[in-house]
């Protein structure tokens, strides 16, 4: 090959795309005032809602549309626009990249872009960007749970038959879940044969699991009889304790249990000494007991 042509070969284009370089954050909802509901939305929770707020800049970019934040969205889309303008953002989706705060900003931003009603397009690695820290104005979630995914539907949808049969399976998917007043970001749920407490920790994983193991040392784990503590597993950098329930009993009867259990450790985590034999060996287990189911 002469030089003429190897300078020519070497000055085209490779067609190659430019790879995105993908970056783990493990709390990726962190500073957001609601990082442990964020987190029980995506983590536990088969329906629920909560409207978002823009920041002005967005607002006054793409408009005062209504924007809603959704546990998931049909096919598990990442996002979608209404034809009546209204976007919706999913929180629990099939492709993500490693900062799962930048993957929802850019769904939001992208179904911002596209016209109402239009399919949405979302890169499965969106690269550097803004994060939903970035536009979004902050604040406690206004959750709604729901019994069915009758809330995607625009008014227009509602009696169109294969929207409903695709609803339909989607509802079927749905286990009761109540959400506890006793403890923030805390969950009672039933599903088949069982029933579970399930609560997202606010605190760091240390000083969580040190609170946990002085309770287990104590033998103060427990929701109550008839109950056990099914273990824990982590979550976007929380830690979140399961308890087994008996499922004859409702959500309701749950709550005092619920709020007995936060207030010992409450005051387990005030306890800021080295842990003793037993709490370590509590901790080991504890340790053991990790879940990996949600």
């Amino acid at each position: 090959m002469s030089k003429r042509r190897r300078n020519q070969r070497s000055a085209a284009p490779s067609g190659k795309r430019e790879r995105v370089r993908d970056v783990f954050v493990p709390r990726p909802f962190e500073g957001l005032a609601d990082e442990p509901e964020w987190i029980a939305l995506r983590e536990l929770v088969p329906a629920a809602s909560a409207p978002l707020r823009l920041t002005p800049t967005l607002v006054e970019e793409y408009g005062d549309r209504p924007v809603t934040l959704a546990t998931v969205l049909p096919m598990a889309a990442p996002a979608m626009s209404r034809t009546d303008g209204h976007v919706f953002v999913g929180l629990q989706r099939h492709l993500q990249s490693g900062d799962v705060s930048r993957d929802l900003a850019e769904s939001l931003l992208c179904a911002l872009r596209a016209e109402p009603g239009a399919p949405v397009s979302v890169p499965p690695l969106p690269g550097p960007g803004p994060r939903l820290q970035d536009i979004l104005i902050d604040g406690p979630l206004e959750i709604t749970l729901h019994e069915g995914f009758d809330f995607w539907l625009a008014p227009e949808a509602a009696n169109d038959p294969t929207v409903q049969a695709s609803l339909e399976r989607a509802n079927a998917a749905i286990y009761p879940t109540v959400r506890l007043a006793a403890a923030r970001a805390a969950y009672w749920c039933k599903v088949p044969e069982k029933a579970h407490v399930r609560w997202v920790l606010p605190e760091a994983e240390e000083p969580a699991l040190d609170a946990l193991a002085r309770l287990g040392a104590a033998g103060s784990l427990s929701l109550g009889e008839g109950t056990r503590f099914a273990g824990m597993f982590r979550a976007h950098g929380r830690l979140v304790p399961v308890w087994d329930l008996p499922e004859e009993v409702p959500a309701a009867d749950w709550e005092g249990p619920v709020a007995d259990f936060a207030k010992r450790y409450a005051d387990a985590l005030t306890d800021a000494g080295p842990l003793d034999a037993a709490a370590r060996r509590s901790r080991q287990g504890l340790l053991g007991r990790q879940l990996t189911l949600r």
